[in-house]
């Protein structure tokens, strides 16, 4: 163990009580998530499963600002450039690693304290707590890098309130601090500033039950206070949400949107261009034109690749998901988008991708399908 809980090392793995704790441990870099790291955390979980001395699995990250941001998708983009196939490793083992977290035979508590994207979701979502606290900021903003909200997204999206999932989807919307817990994406809020008291209580309990553990995370969060009187940021919105998002293609989505415009967005809009990339974070912006103006920033190959991931992981497992998303993930990386997102917004930083097609319309069903076929004797299997 002493490799794993060098405190220079990506990801440490220590047995603290009761409990066998995970920290991501690159806070520089907002603990983006390697291969290596992926390994290591799957092996030790596997591990812990079959000790009997282990009653909790704890993961957390280092640092204030991150949980964990995602992967390191620069990386990634690179390597297969120059014809290292190293995506097929990476999110194939990263796959397997969600799904060995949402069967974890050991309760499994997820501390989401900061940045949770992309493959930090998939570290805590399909656990079974999940802690948010107020610097807690959500978001799968993929189809902003041509890309979808892998890591099963297709399974816990669509399974949100409402169509709430198939916006935050679509659009990369941001959730943050308690709304995170009214989405139903944490199970449980807490005040940051309780946080190491909550893991040390966990870390005191003797041979806990699923019971005992959940009876810890609800006392913290009864207590907690902070926005506790706010409602939901989208609660007003939420009928308007599940009646768009209802549509079952992206064109009729952005028509739906479009005929929900006013004149005071389009007022608002005119003042402030930067909103575009933030939506609905001011009070009182109309939801359909507003919308429209970050729809159109996406990949319009990566908008109907989530539409249809969703719609289709409604009724599908998580192993299901899994294998359906590492298809569309292995296709990604053979297509344009994906290079071209990653030049605009983390390379370049132009922040003005240009998608091929650039436009929905000429997104065909062929081009769909083609993402969503069989790998034959390279697919996921678990």
């Amino acid at each position: 163990m002493s490799k794993h809980t060098d405190a220079a090392a990506d990801v440490l793995l220590e047995k603290k009580g009761c409990a066998g704790v995970i920290t991501l441990n690159r806070p520089k870099i907002l603990n983006t998530l390697t291969l290596n790291m992926i390994r290591q955390i799957y092996s030790q979980l596997k591990k812990w499963e079959q000790d009997p001395e282990t009653f909790l699995i704890i993961i957390k990250g280092a640092g204030e600002k991150a949980f964990c941001a995602g992967g390191d998708i620069r990386v990634i983009s690179e390597a297969e450039k120059a014809k290292q196939n190293i995506a097929a490793v990476l999110f194939r083992e990263e796959y397997i690693l969600n799904n060995a977290i949402g069967s974890c035979q050991k309760p499994y508590v997820a501390l989401i304290h900061g940045i949770t994207m992309g493959g930090g979701v998939g570290l805590s979502v399909h656990g079974q707590f999940r802690v948010a606290t107020e610097k807690c900021l959500f978001a799968m903003p993929e189809t902003a890098i041509g890309l979808f909200p892998d890591v099963g997204g297709g399974y816990f999206l669509p399974r949100l309130q409402g169509k709430l999932g198939y916006f935050l989807a679509l659009t990369g919307f941001r959730l943050k601090g308690r709304d995170v817990y009214r989405a139903g994406i944490a199970t449980h809020f807490v005040d940051s500033e309780k946080l190491a008291m909550l893991e040390e209580d966990l870390l005191a309990l003797k041979s806990p039950s699923k019971e005992n553990i959940a009876s810890v995370l609800e006392s913290y969060h009864t207590e907690s206070k902070i926005d506790r009187d706010k409602s939901f940021i989208l609660e007003e919105h939420m009928d308007k949400i599940n009646s768009c998002f209802s549509a079952n293609t992206m064109e009729e989505i952005i028509e739906n949107l479009k005929q929900d415009g006013s004149s005071f967005a389009l007022e608002q809009l005119k003042r402030q261009e930067e909103w575009f990339m933030f939506p609905m974070e001011k009070e009182g912006i109309a939801l359909g034109f507003e919308l429209c103006k970050v729809i159109n920033k996406m990949s319009p190959t990566s908008l109907k690749i989530t539409l249809r991931q969703l719609m289709e992981g409604s009724s599908k497992t998580l192993q299901e998901v899994l294998t359906m998303e590492y298809r569309l993930s292995q296709a990604c990386m053979r297509g344009h988008d994906f290079h071209e997102g990653v030049r605009a917004v983390l390379i370049d930083k132009d922040q003005s991708p240009k998608w091929k097609p650039a436009d929905l319309k000429e997104v065909t069903d062929e081009d769909l399908n083609n993402h969503f076929k069989s790998l034959g004797s390279n697919d996921l299997k678990f």
